[in-house]
């Protein structure tokens, strides 16, 4: 026990002395190596600065993209850290909307887009005939009976801004309905201020009762001269490309055409002949409203369309370029064509026409021109060019008051919009517009020729057609008509095979 509180004495004395040696030891250390102890020191003092002020701007930057974007902020760190990866930069949101049955989803910027389509139009039609008529006479028993004349489905929009796109499926058909089949598929450069490009398959703009919508025509079916027309480079599946623009009251056109794309076959203008070489042909049209009013408008136009290589149908065929002018009388429930030039070997074929249209208030009529002309293949003495001619003219009175829009991006008429959509409830019918039409078709050629080769019976059309068409909204429409037609046409043996009937139809439609 001794020893120990010897030991603890001699420690704590030690302790002493050690405590009041230190500062004298401290003036001992050199001035040059106190020197580099305090530059160390201050070293290390900035470096510390810098990093907590790095520090502090990290966490500027968090509560920065916290309060744009949403996240929580991050909570101020006084220690140095690692910098964390950049924040990624969350996809533009996009916008749904619904106008009038159309669902379009949107990007915010307006960049993309993407709409979806429908259209569906189910005809029914009774064929009124003569029980007694003769063997020779075409289509003696018209099919009455119900067909989906168009039921198309698709979408369209906007990409990268500048770039348009719209792609369609189509079950419909003309007497039958069809196992499906694109009926557009095209892309369009809307960049350029002057000018839109379009390639693809589409229907090209050729004439004012062409470039109306269907979803608004007057009637279940275009006149027959105006659908010759248009199927001679245009129509319904028509490959090509195509340049127009469309100013505040005037639209050209221009189009390079290529086959309609339907079948497997190629196709020349309303005949089909076995896979050769291709049609090859071109639209033009300029037309606008000259003079407008803020009640009124005056149409007028003029469109061109041109097969400059009719389609090759080879070496083996009689007829090695066929060319056939024909159409159904306006109706599509039975797919007998009344009149037809039959295949005519064709250099090429034109055909001009011409327009005029007016408006005033629920009041429109319109009347459009055309001469056709066919330069024969092989011209054999005694042989000449045929040329054929129609016309139509035809109008409306909206009874409810509306007035039908005119579409200065067609050149042309489009629908009715109901004031009051219908709602029996509220005893709002929606709009009732009262229409008639006139049309005319001669595709003879010298019937009563010496020379047989240079005949053409194709035969005369005329169509008288009354009709009512009953807009419920901008989505459903009902179209009741009455036609009465009268054919005359010789066959190669001069018999008399045409006829006189009437027909009554109803179009039940719906589509957005």
């Amino acid at each position: 026990m001794h020893q120990c509180h010897r030991t603890a004495r001699i420690f704590a004395l030690s302790t002493v002395i050690l405590v009041a040696a230190v500062p004298a030891l401290a003036q001992q250390i050199p001035p040059e190596v106190q020197a580099r102890m305090d530059a160390m020191q201050a070293r290390i003092d900035a470096q510390q600065a810098q990093i907590d002020a790095q520090q502090t701007e990290l966490n500027g930057l968090k509560a920065e993209i916290a309060a744009q974007y949403g996240a929580p902020a991050p909570a101020t760190r006084v220690a140095a850290a690692p910098i964390p990866a950049p924040t990624p930069v969350p996809p533009a949101a996009a916008s749904v909307t619904l106008n009038n049955g159309t669902a379009t989803i949107a990007s915010t910027d307006g960049a993309f887009s993407v709409a979806l389509k429908s259209m569906f139009q189910l005809d029914a039609a009774s064929y009124s005939q003569d029980k007694d008529l003769d063997a020779a006479v075409i289509g003696r028993d018209l099919n009455s009976g119900v067909n989906f004349r168009r039921a198309r489905i698709g979408m369209g929009g906007k990409l990268f801004t500048d770039f348009d796109y719209n792609i369609i499926l189509d079950f419909g058909g003309s007497g039958a309905e069809d196992v499906g089949r694109f009926h557009e598929a095209w892309l369009q450069y809307s960049g350029f201020k002057s000018v839109k490009l379009r390639i693809g398959e589409f229907a090209p703009n050729a004439g004012l009762e062409d470039a109306g919508s269907v979803m608004a025509s007057t009637f279940l079916e275009r006149a027959s001269v105006s659908d010759i027309a248009r199927s001679l480079t245009g129509g319904d599946t028509r490959m090509g490309i195509s340049a127009f623009n469309a100013y505040d009251r005037w639209l050209w056109y221009v189009s390079l055409t290529g086959n309609t794309v339907s079948t497997l076959s190629t196709q020349a203008a309303g005949f089909t002949v076995a896979n050769a070489d291709e049609q090859l042909g071109m639209t033009a049209r300029l037309a606008g409203t000259p003079f407008k009013g803020d009640t009124w408008l005056v149409h007028a136009g003029i469109n061109y369309s041109r097969i400059i290589n009719p389609a090759d149908a080879g070496d083996s065929s009689a007829t090695r370029y066929p060319v056939a002018l024909r159409d159904r009388p306006e109706l599509r429930l039975d797919s007998t064509r009344l009149v037809d030039t039959g295949a005519i070997d064709a250099q090429s074929a034109d055909v001009t026409g011409l327009e005029l249209g007016m408006q005033n208030g629920p009041f429109f009529v319109e009347v459009e021109a055309f001469a056709f002309n066919i330069a024969r293949y092989n011209r054999a003495p005694g042989l000449t060019d045929p040329d054929f001619f129609g016309w139509y003219i035809e109008g409306g009175w909206v009874l409810t008051g509306e007035t039908r829009r005119y579409n200065t991006v067609t050149a042309a008429f489009d629908g009715v919009t109901p004031k009051n959509n219908f709602d029996a409830k509220r005893g709002q019918w929606g709009a009732f517009e009262l229409v008639a039409r006139f049309s005319t078709l001669d595709l003879d050629y010298n019937p009563d020729a010496v020379l047989t080769a240079d005949q053409v019976r194709g035969g005369k059309q005329d169509i008288f057609s009354l009709g009512l068409g009953w807009t419920l909204n901008p989505a459903m429409r009902l179209v009741f008509q009455g036609q009465d037609v009268k054919v005359e046409r010789l066959n190669s043996s001069g018999v008399q095979t045409g006829q006189d009937y009437t027909s009554f139809a109803v179009r039940s439609q719906f589509g957005f």
